[in-house]
């Protein structure tokens, strides 16, 4: 059972407290479509400038491993939601339990990533550290090597803040010091995973899957 809690002093209630914080996640979650919309646009441009180029590149990123981080990332979103409708029927036990599954499949996610990166450096494919192509369209494999770090590298410090959010949360509701009498701000962290995940779904088609036929 979850304590009563008291809305903060500027607040009527309790409903009202929540229905600022969650208007407030939208609001910087539509900042940061503004952002990301940025390096999208860079990727756009570039892209339309040499197509060959992109698809070429694109043949050197792993599938595989692009695959299975998309699936990681999937399960992560589905556990973050399944915690917050667990928090909301005053489960805090059984949410906490899969906050802690959210955060570490994105953990998991962020370390084959980084393995990718190893693996890009051995390949000579890391721009400004060690680009050693020369085949076709060398100019363009290193650009959109260089846009391919830049929006991962962005995605993965967003990541990095949601794990430690949803860690932070998991403890918190195991602790009972958050239940269903305001679940807002596990609410919130679960949408911004759900940001988290959705970038990456742009992201995965547009890097790993361009004319793979």
């Amino acid at each position: 059972m979850s304590r009563a809690v008291s809305p903060a002093e500027q607040f009527d209630d309790i409903e009202q407290q929540s229905g600022a914080a969650t208007f407030g996640m939208w609001v910087f979650l539509a900042t940061e479509v503004l952002f990301f919309g940025v390096l999208f646009a860079a990727y756009a441009y570039c892209r339309v400038q040499d197509p060959q180029g992109f698809v070429l590149a694109s043949r050197h990123t792993d599938l595989l491993l692009g695959g299975i981080e998309s699936v990681i990332l999937l399960l992560s979103a589905a556990a973050a939601a399944w915690a917050t409708a667990l928090l909301r029927r005053d489960e805090n036990r059984a949410s906490a339990a899969l906050l802690w599954c959210a955060a570490g499949l994105g953990a998991l996610f962020m370390a084959l990533h980084l393995y990718e990166y190893w693996k890009d450096y051995g390949e000579g494919l890391v721009p400004g550290l060690r680009f050693t192509y020369t085949g076709l369209h060398a100019q363009t494999v290193e650009r959109f090597y260089a846009l391919y770090y830049a929006m991962t590298l962005v995605h993965l410090l967003h990541l990095l803040i949601g794990i430690v959010l949803l860690a932070f949360y998991a403890r918190e509701v195991r602790r009972q010091r958050i239940g269903a009498a305001y679940a807002s701000p596990v609410m919130c962290v679960a949408l911004y995973w759900d940001f988290v995940d959705m970038v990456w779904i742009f992201l995965f088609p547009m890097l790993y899957l361009l004319d793979r036929s």
